[in-house]
């Protein structure tokens, strides 16, 4: 199985997450994900959070989890980032399960990760991501507060996240939306063999060619 994507979920977890953002004067970067999350129906949520951090990202991912009937879970580095993470949350009317904690401690209860947004201003985001334990069916990543990645500095971080396994990134962006996003849409794990094995053949060699600029990967048949 892999994502699928839907329009309407799309639409309808946007418009919830403007109402639900009004109260904190801020759009763009959490109706776009609010609407990314629920149109790819993602099932198991999973976001970073530490103290001092924005609201608005948060309140659309919980929107989106209503939508999928999925499950939002926040993860935070201390006690004090939980207590502000939890207050402002609840201003919102939302009330998203939090885990404390390094994320390898964390990490090891969540497995079938569809949809990870982490903070790039937290040093330990890359971390999160290359010991998240995604879906089978295959993974969108988002970091938010990107703008101060490089982009040459955002195809490591991809590419690092598949280096193992059977899993390839699919497309990958960078959207200077709000303070930048760098995202990625991982493959179904499996999903590299499979492909050269049922388009390939015999008499058929795939190269994989990665783009330095946008850490997009190709495969060409030859």
């Amino acid at each position: 199985m892999k994502l699928v994507w839907s329009k309407e979920r799309a639409s309808n977890a946007y418009i919830d997450t403007v109402q639900s953002c009004q109260i904190f004067r801020e759009s763009g970067v959490a109706e776009l994900i609010s609407a990314m999350a629920a149109g790819w129906n993602a099932q198991l949520i999973v976001e970073t959070w530490s103290h001092g951090g924005v609201i608005p990202t948060s309140v659309g991912l919980a929107v989106a989890r209503r939508h999928t009937g999925g499950r939002h879970v926040c993860i935070v580095p201390d006690e004090r980032s939980r207590t502000e993470y939890e207050k402002n949350m609840a201003k919102a009317g939302m009330s998203p399960e939090i885990l404390v904690g390094e994320p390898e401690e964390v990490m090891g209860g969540l497995v079938g990760i569809d949809f990870l947004v982490v903070d790039s201003r937290r040093k330990d985001f890359a971390r999160v991501l290359r010991v998240a334990k995604l879906s089978g069916k295959g993974a969108v990543l988002i970091c938010k507060n990107a703008n101060c990645i490089s982009r040459t500095g955002s195809s490591f971080i991809w590419r690092s996240v598949v280096a193992e396994g059977s899993r390839r990134l699919v497309r990958s962006v960078f959207l200077p939306v709000g303070k930048g996003l760098h995202m990625a849409h991982v493959s179904a794990s499996g999903g590299d063999r499979s492909e050269a094995k049922v388009k390939g053949g015999r008499g058929h060699k795939w190269i994989k060619h990665v783009d330095q600029r946008s850490g997009d990967v190709h495969f060409i048949r030859r």
